[in-house]
Formats: C-alpha cells, sequence, structure tokens
C-alpha cells in the first residue's frame, strides 16, 4: 500500500523526471467525493475554511487542496478534521454513491436528539428497515450493574439452552494479555473501549448462538451498545444498589467499600444515570430476593415468548 502524506503525494509513485504519477481514475473520483463531503460538513457546521484549519490544526491551503479534490489526506489528518467537526471520521469518507450529505444530515440529527428520543428513534428505524437480525433470538445479552448476577445467570442459562457462555470482560484480558486494571491504568479508558467493541465484534462474527455476560459500563458506550441491541436478544438484570453491594461484598470483593464512605451514594448515583439505558433491554428481570434458579426460569420464559418482560 502507499504511504499517503498529507501533501496529497502517493508515496513511492514518481514520474520518470521525479514528478508524482498522476491518480488514476477512479481515485480522483474519489478525492473529489472525500472533498466534497468535508466541504458539505464544514459549510453545514457553519465553518470557515480559515475556522476549521485553526481548530484542526490542518493549514488552510491544504483545506483547499482537499476541498477541490486535489489533497490526499493521511487517515490522521481525516481525523483531526473530523475532530474539528465534531463529527465521526467515517462521516466524511465518501461511499461511492453520493450519500454523504444525506449521511451527515442523519447523523446531525440524531445527535440533536435526548437519549429518549434517540432510543425511539433507533427502535423505529429497526423497525422500519428490519434491520434486527434473525439471529437476536440466539444471542442472549445479559446487561445490569456489577452484582446483578450476569456470571451466575448466564452460565444456568447457557447450560440450560446447550449453548456457550461468555464473559465479555474476560474475552478482552484474553484479548488484551493483561487484566480490566492494568488496561485502565496503563491505557486509559479509551483502549479499554476500543478492546470491548473489538471483542464484541469478534464474537458476533464467529458464534451464532451464544449467552454473554457485559459489563455493567458498556451501556455508557452508545456506538458498542447500539450494535449489542441489533445483535443480541438483551435482558437487564436489575437489583436494589444495596443488593449490588452485598453481592459484590459476599464475592469476597472489599474494595468497593475500602476508603470510600461514598460508596453506596455513587453506586445509587451510577445506577441512577443508567436506568435509562438499561430500559432499552429486549427484557428486564428483577433478581432482588430471587434464586438463580428463579432468575434463569424467568430469563427463559422470556427468550421463549421473544416478547418484551418487566418484572
Amino acid at each position: 500500500m502507499s504511504d499517503l502524506s498529507q501533501n496529497g503525494l502517493p508515496g513511492g509513485e514518481k514520474t520518470l523526471n521525479g514528478t508524482p504519477a498522476p491518480l488514476a481514475r477512479q481515485d480522483s473520483d474519489y478525492l473529489r467525493l472525500l472533498g466534497e463531503s468535508v466541504r458539505s460538513a464544514r459549510t453545514h457546521k457553519g465553518m470557515t475554511r480559515k475556522m476549521l484549519a485553526a481548530n484542526s490544526g490542518v493549514s488552510e491551503r491544504f483545506l483547499a487542496q482537499l476541498e477541490n479534490g486535489t489533497g490526499n489526506a493521511s487517515i490522521l489528518v481525516l481525523r483531526q478534521i473530523a475532530e474539528a467537526l465534531d463529527l465521526p471520521v467515517e462521516t466524511l469518507l465518501p461511499d461511492g454513491n453520493a450519500r454523504s450529505s444525506d449521511l451527515l444530515a442523519a447523523t446531525e440529527l440524531l445527535r440533536s436528539l435526548s437519549d429518549l428520543e434517540l432510543a425511539r428513534a433507533h427502535e423505529s428505524l429497526r423497525a422500519q428497515f428490519h434491520l434486527a437480525t434473525g439471529q437476536r433470538e440466539h444471542r442472549i445479552a445479559l446487561i445490569g450493574l456489577r452484582g446483578a448476577g450476569k456470571s451466575s445467570v448466564g452460565a444456568a442459562l447457557a447450560k440450560a439452552l446447550e449453548v456457550p457462555f461468555f464473559e465479555l470482560d474476560r474475552l478482552i484480558e484474553q484479548e488484551s494479555g493483561v487484566s480490566l486494571s492494568m488496561i485502565f491504568d496503563m491505557y486509559g479508558q479509551n483502549e479499554f473501549r476500543r478492546y470491548e467493541r473489538r471483542c464484541l465484534e469478534s464474537l458476533l462474527s464467529r458464534h451464532q448462538r451464544f449467552v454473554l455476560a457485559t459489563g455493567g459500563s458498556l451501556v455508557s458506550e452508545a456506538a458498542t451498545y447500539d450494535r449489542l441491541l441489533a445483535a443480541c436478544y438483551t435482558i437487564w438484570l436489575r437489583a436494589t444498589p444495596q443488593e449490588h453491594m452485598s453481592r459484590v461484598v459476599a464475592q469476597g470483593d472489599m474494595r468497593p467499600m475500602a476508603h470510600n464512605p461514598q460508596a453506596m451514594s455513587d453506586l445509587e448515583r451510577i445506577l441512577e444515570e443508567r436506568n435509562h439505558l438499561y430500559a432499552k433491554a429486549d427484557a428486564i428481570v428483577n433478581t432482588s430476593g430471587r434464586s438463580i434458579e428463579e432468575v434463569t426460569q424467568q430469563c427463559l420464559a422470556s427468550v421463549s415468548v421473544r416478547e418484551p418482560v418487566r418484572s
């Protein structure tokens, strides 16, 4: 693959006199579409080229070249531009059939919605365009705060359904070769999120049937959570904050309480903040005061009828 530089010259491709070789027609067309996409995004944001240059750190001259189809930007430069526009970098990439402006407008509209409106829009789109796959009922994902019983119930549910059981956090540790705490300490939350999404995609590509226990904070990462909702039948295992805490402590983990007298109020706040996200699940099963067997049976009932369950 050619080494692409910000000035737009494909590395290593020269004519005999040392000047850059002309781009192939399809490459020129792609650069033109890319330039139109960047210009459309910039004008949609109400930004001048000078403003975009100042915010992105990319020279105004190169932005002009990029927008007129002669600048060949590296992916890192495109990321700078996308971040300055407050857009995902993929929205700038043309797909070859002039959908970029429509995609941009749709993305902007969705980003302006409240969490509740976004949830409704998501469900509406899935119903309208049949985005839910026929495999969802064979892929069961359990969500909820730590201490909800996802591992215990997940293992029992997988055994009853005779399918493999996976814990996403364990898959992340296997992929990275280090513990979750080390990932956060060494690389930070962003790298953890990348591992999380990569491991989920890998699992979906390799297995048609499974039960998956997810991390409690996955629902806070919108793109990954949307992917989970679209690909899996999702069950929220719900419990009171007191039960969440007592179960974690009963497992021998005293970290939630260590040197933190506000641990319970922090847990209550986190649960309150995530309630509307967890509530997007296909089914909600209350685990408070119930045995693993009782919760597993209710999950099985939910999966068998494929209808929303709220308990």
